[in-house]
């Protein structure tokens, strides 16, 4: 006599001359909820089983009861069905030769208990700057986040981005040079967990922290300047002018970002990350801003980005414009602008070829290079016409552009109107043109 669950029943139909056999998962193997092979089986209090993905996914969509049998659960527990794991894994077995591969065993996911018990230790290893064992708790954390989905919701909600900030607050205020590896390992965990609660911003954000980030960008490998940047670049979008304040006062920032633009072999993370700590650093309203605008200007951050519209992708030239008409809202950055000649026609051909947001930072930039420099503005409209800017700008009029863009547009198309007859459009094409900085 066969049991039942290791029948293999398989349909039968005919291709022509041919008669082609179709393995048929058993019912009783598959989940009630997808209808396909489980791959995690567990029972709920009503007695039901179902693939764990699955039906953590029907709670999290905030229904509360069983799907067969429209019972309430009152206990969300979900109890491993290794009997039925295990004749899963030998039906996989026995059907190798169809091209079924056997599920591996899965791991037993982590609890809020064992997460509370495991942050207490890290904060309290933290605390007195043991290292060696913060490390081994954090690479504990770390191995569980990269097991599931679940395993890295289940820490976040039970408080692991604020342990984390708080022992990495705390190594960077004892030493940055002694701790550095505990440093590194607890900012690895902790980028996967944004966005994190204001309490882990406060730690993260303390000038000792935003101090040990900067220090890793000077110092570290590739991974390690990887790891802070983003890091940084998480920070300083939650829009907290208080760290933009505090980053702005660490010596050597400026330096470290205009360098990775200039060598950017680095890493395309490195790269766009930069890019946007620039821009946090300079369109903040925190008083700092124009000190860091002219600080980036005098390091010929405008010739980089104009290097970077030459031949980037789009999210990063993007990103070029935003700083560069951030720039150009300081005299010091016009005049550099003004002063490189692939500035205006750069600015013209990338109207309405990177995105909506692109537009508006080029048409703001030409803008403020024709508004603040009275003694160039005649020229700034004879380049632009060259280039095409009175036919975009026309084309900007009619797209969805934002209302101050358009604006400034019609501006612009007022004041070129008249030179028209004394230039004659060119196309330009910048792919292949090499410059000097």
């Amino acid at each position: 006599m066969v049991l039942g669950w290791r029948k293999r029943k398989k349909n039968r139909h005919e291709e022509g001359n041919k008669v082609v056999e179709v393995l048929v998962t058993p019912n009783h193997l598959c989940c009630p909820i997808s209808l396909e092979l489980m791959k995690d089986p567990v029972t709920l209090s009503t007695g039901i089983t179902y693939d764990r993905e699955c039906i953590e996914r029907w709670f999290d969509e905030g229904n509360y009861t069983c799907p067969v049998t429209n019972q309430i659960v009152t206990n969300l527990d979900l109890i491993p069905n290794h009997t039925l794991r295990i004749m899963i894994q030998h039906w996989c077995v026995l059907n190798q030769q169809h091209g079924v591969q056997r599920i591996p065993t899965p791991r037993v996911p982590i609890t809020p208990i064992e997460v509370q018990h495991l942050l207490l230790n890290i904060k309290a290893s933290a605390t007195c700057l043991d290292q060696h064992e913060c490390l081994r708790l954090v690479q504990k954390i770390q191995r569980s986040g990269a097991e599931s989905e679940r395993n890295k919701r289940c820490m976040v909600e039970n408080g692991a981005p604020h342990a984390l900030a708080f022992a990495f607050h705390a190594f960077a205020a004892d030493s940055i040079e002694n701790n550095v590896s505990v440093l590194h390992h607890i900012l690895l965990p902790l980028n996967s967990m944004f966005p994190i609660e204001l309490e882990a911003h406060k730690h993260l954000g303390s000038f000792d922290s935003l101090r040990c980030m900067v220090w890793f960008l000077k110092h570290q490998d590739l991974s390690g300047k990887e790891s802070s940047i983003v890091a940084l670049r998480k920070l300083l979008s939650f829009g907290d002018h208080r760290h933009v304040e505090a980053l702005a006062q660490i010596e050597g920032v400026n330096q470290v970002l205009v360098e990775f633009l200039n060598q950017r072999i680095f890493s395309p993370t490195i790269t766009k990350a930069s890019l946007a700590l620039i821009w946090c650093l300079v369109s903040s309203s925190c008083p700092s801003s124009e000190k860091m605008k002219l600080k980036f200007v005098e390091l010929g951050l405008v010739s980089w980005l104009l290097e970077i519209l030459v031949d980037s992708e789009r999210s990063l030239c993007e990103k070029a414009l935003a700083v560069l008409d951030s720039l150009c809202s300081c005299q010091q950055g016009r005049q550099k602008a003004y002063a490189n000649a692939l500035t205006i026609p750069l600015l013209v051909k990338k109207l309405l070829r990177v995105s909506a947001l692109g537009t508006d930072y080029s048409v703001s930039a030409i803008w403020k290079l024709y508004e603040f420099e009275e003694r160039d503005q005649e020229m700034v409209l004879l380049q632009a016409l060259q280039v095409g800017a009175f036919q975009k700008l026309l084309l900007v009029l009619q797209v969805g552009s934002a209302q101050s863009t358009k604006d400034k547009a019609t501006h612009l198309l007022k004041l070129l109107n008249p030179f028209r007859p004394l230039v004659q459009c060119i196309d330009s094409d910048f792919k292949n043109l090499k410059t000097s900085i």
